[in-house]
């Protein structure tokens, strides 16, 4: 990265080849040049890693990568008595100090949006209907007020999600896989999102809404899987700001694309940025 963004540099490029043998030497082999990696956990492993190697803590200026990407958020959790018992069980227990909500402060690099899941139902045609979603509708999940419920293998806990700081750069992960024992599965709902004017001001509470001179985003980045969940392929969409030409890139493959093009895609990661 230095290398790429050396204003003494003769060329400002370092070839894709170098780039991945680094990453292959400094993830530990834990991301490699013969097996498909997902997307989510280079970037959280990149973003750690370039964090770190510029001497980054946990404070939110201490280096560009949280300057850029780190917002902050309230995570409210109350635990919810099992289902098996009887009213009178469940009042007692959630008059009791473990039931009441506990609210933890959270940073974050990126925001997890949930996808509904897909309907199992054919249409007469035979042919599965492709389901749609709002980007809105996703991210009303970290307005501090919807709830939602997690389970693990004995307990049930409802979570709301506040955000509390918006960042420069906000990302944005659509959880599209989900593992099971055996085979992992892949939700194909398209998420209809605004390529401009993505406005949080309606998921902040008034007060965090005060702290922000502006709550606008604009796409920058979007990241597509395309095809089965095991195999299948990835392509990214990057606008180049100084010309607002959106370019879609795939390997090595760069072929200018329509912003309207990208809208129609199975969009897995996204980079939007705060309009100064």
């Amino acid at each position: 990265m230095r290398k790429l963004w050396n204003p003494r540099n003769f060329k400002a490029h370092v070839s894709p080849h170098e780039m991945l043998q680094a990453v292959v030497l400094w993830s530990k082999k834990q991301f490699q040049f013969t097996k498909q990696g997902d997307p989510i956990d280079f970037l959280s492993w990149f973003l750690n890693a370039l964090h770190r190697a510029l001497n980054g803590n946990k404070k939110k200026d201490s280096s560009i990568i949280h300057k850029s990407f780190l917002g902050n958020m309230t995570i409210y959790t109350r635990k919810i008595p099992s289902t098996d018992l009887n009213d009178k069980e469940k009042k007692s227990l959630l008059a009791t100090p473990e039931y009441q909500e506990v609210a933890t402060d959270s940073p974050f690099l990126y925001l997890t949006c949930d996808l509904p899941p897909p309907p199992l139902f054919i249409d007469e045609f035979r042919e599965n209907i492709i389901p749609q979603v709002n980007l809105y509708q996703l991210l009303t999940k970290f307005n501090g007020q919807s709830e939602k419920e997690y389970k693990t293998y004995k307990e049930n806990f409802m979570k709301r999600f506040e955000i509390t700081r918006l960042p420069p750069f906000l990302i944005l992960y659509i959880k599209r896989f989900t593992k099971n024992t055996f085979y992992v599965e892949k939700n194909p709902t398209i998420v209809n999102f605004p390529v401009k004017n993505v406005d949080f001001a309606e998921f902040l509470t008034p007060e965090v809404n005060a702290r922000h001179k502006n709550t606008i985003y604009d796409l920058v980045a979007n990241i597509v899987h395309d095809g089965e969940p095991n195999k299948g392929t990835y392509r990214v969409h990057i606008l180049q700001k100084s010309t607002g030409q959106w370019y879609e890139m795939q390997d090595l493959h760069v072929t200018d694309i329509l912003p309207q093009m990208i809208t129609l895609t199975e969009a897995y990661i996204q980079v939007y940025e705060l309009r100064s």
